[in-house]
């Protein structure tokens, strides 16, 4: 049996919870998940304009101070896509880390490979959202990024990592990779590998298996909220996992938290495409064997696709962003007589702009014309207004025109000091498939410095 435990399941993930996991888990491994679909265009486009940037986890630092000198303690191995557009980078930053803490023995590997934006034209397929051809994306192609799956971490596990940090990976891979090396599954052993992968998926998103994004006051309620553990996968060699988290840390496992994690962005449950194998949930067992002590069996899994996805960034333009508000009787009135002031306004200063909204938030800025009449004239409402442009010029108009609302517009608009920045890049996001076999990781080691 191996111990496996989250330490993020996200970018902004918190630090503390993966700390305490390192002192008190008695772990094998900690893996850290930290790209969301938009992680490694953003980064690239940050790259780009902020020559300081390193490319990886901002947070890397923060995370490694804080379970490094447990981990080095303890002998638990470290799992990580941190490395973002720049693994290496990453793996230096580690490097200097150990070094710093007199760990000169441990190892530290980069899993590069993923990044394929030099030569996705030739490698596309259609987009899989639309079924256009790759040459239709509008816009500069910033980055297109493959999902690689468990091949790479192995092959450092195997060569002697401690730490290994990679570029995009599928998530579950992160999890799968240690099975693999730990319990030596064959790479067509399917129904384990599916098994392996189940177990990731379940563990990615850390906190969303101990109550986190489950809470809903009153219909499903979770003990400290405010203190979530994050998940503890005790793992068989034959696939079999128990699910737990340190005593002490607030938030629940159970069935209920189990079934919504692995369900979620899972479209098939019977065919859960991943890198490694297609996964099937649909047999799966779980029991509470304890408090906070789940066994999930029965997940299987079936022959890998000859494909690996592709995520691809491409820039679209800029969104312009302000907000402003109003407070007392007749707020929502003098919301709406904002919003004409306004149109008028963009209309006067030719604003060109192929989408625009106005958002009263409290009334219908999440469900839009399907939200329902307010029942009781609301006392504040806080008028968002956002419009996507092809140049940057065009989406400083938003603010720019917001700000007149503070002396040339409805008395008591509440207007912030226009001095944070109001525009921002869209990076859209298309995805495709490649053939599996035109991409490969390549693994390389950073050494301790002498």
């Amino acid at each position: 049996m191996i111990k496996i435990g989250t330490g993020s399941g996200w970018w902004g993930d918190r630090v503390s919870p993966a700390a305490e996991l390192a002192e008190k888990g008695d772990l094998d491994y900690l893996c850290f998940e930290t790209m969301a679909e938009a992680t490694v265009s953003t980064a690239q486009v940050r790259k780009r304009r902020d020559p300081d940037f390193g490319g990886f986890d901002t947070y890397l630092d923060d995370r490694m101070a804080a379970v490094l000198p447990h981990c080095i303690r303890r002998g638990t191995k470290i799992v990580s896509n941190q490395g973002w557009v720049n693994p290496l980078g990453a793996a230096r930053a580690i490097r200097a880390h150990l070094d710093r803490l007199g760990a000169h023995h441990w190892k530290v590997a980069a899993v590069t490979g993923s990044i394929v934006t030099e030569s996705i034209a030739d490698l596309a397929g259609p987009i899989m959202e639309d079924g256009r051809p790759f040459a239709d994306i509008d816009g500069e192609i910033v980055s297109a990024e493959a999902y690689l799956g468990a091949a790479g971490i192995v092959e450092a596990l195997a060569a002697g990592a401690h730490i290994v940090v990679t570029g995009r990976v599928a998530d579950p891979a992160l999890f799968l990779a240690p099975m693999i090396h730990e319990f030596g599954w064959a790479a067509d052993d399917w129904a384990r590998l599916g098994a392996g992968a189940g177990i990731g998926h379940l563990m990615e998103c850390g906190a969303q298996l101990t109550g986190g994004y489950f809470v809903d006051p009153g219909y499903k309620d979770v003990p400290e909220p405010w203190n979530l553990g994050f998940p503890i996968a005790e793992v068989e060699a034959d696939g079999v996992a128990v699910f737990g988290k340190l005593p002490g840390t607030g938030g629940v496992i159970d069935r209920h938290t189990v079934l919504e994690q692995m369900f979620y962005e899972v479209h098939d449950p019977a065919r859960y495409i991943t890198p490694d194998v297609v996964v099937d949930f649909t047999q799966a067992d779980i029991e509470s064997i304890g408090l906070n002590r789940i066994r999930v069996s029965g997940i299987t899994g079936r022959p890998r696709t000859e494909t690996f996805k592709v995520s691809i960034g491409a820039q679209e333009g800029f969104i312009g962003e302000d907000l402003f508000v109003y407070a007392g009787p007749g707020a929502l009135d003098k919301a709406r007589l904002a919003e004409k002031i306004l149109r008028e306004r963009f209309a006067i200063v030719e604003l060109d702009a192929q989408d625009l909204r106005f958002d009263f938030i409290g009334v219908n800025a999440v469900h839009g014309p399907m939200s329902p009449t307010p029942a009781a004239e609301p006392y504040e409402v806080a008028v968002r207004v956002t419009a996507r442009c092809r140049s940057r010029a065009e989406a400083l108009k938003i603010g720019r025109e917001v700000d007149g609302m503070a002396v040339s517009g409805i008395g008591s608009t509440g207007k912030r000091v226009p001095f944070a920045e109001r525009v921002r890049e869209v990076i859209g996001i298309w995805s495709t498939l490649i053939d599996r076999h035109a991409v490969a990781p390549t693994v390389q080691f950073v050494e301790a410095a002498s």
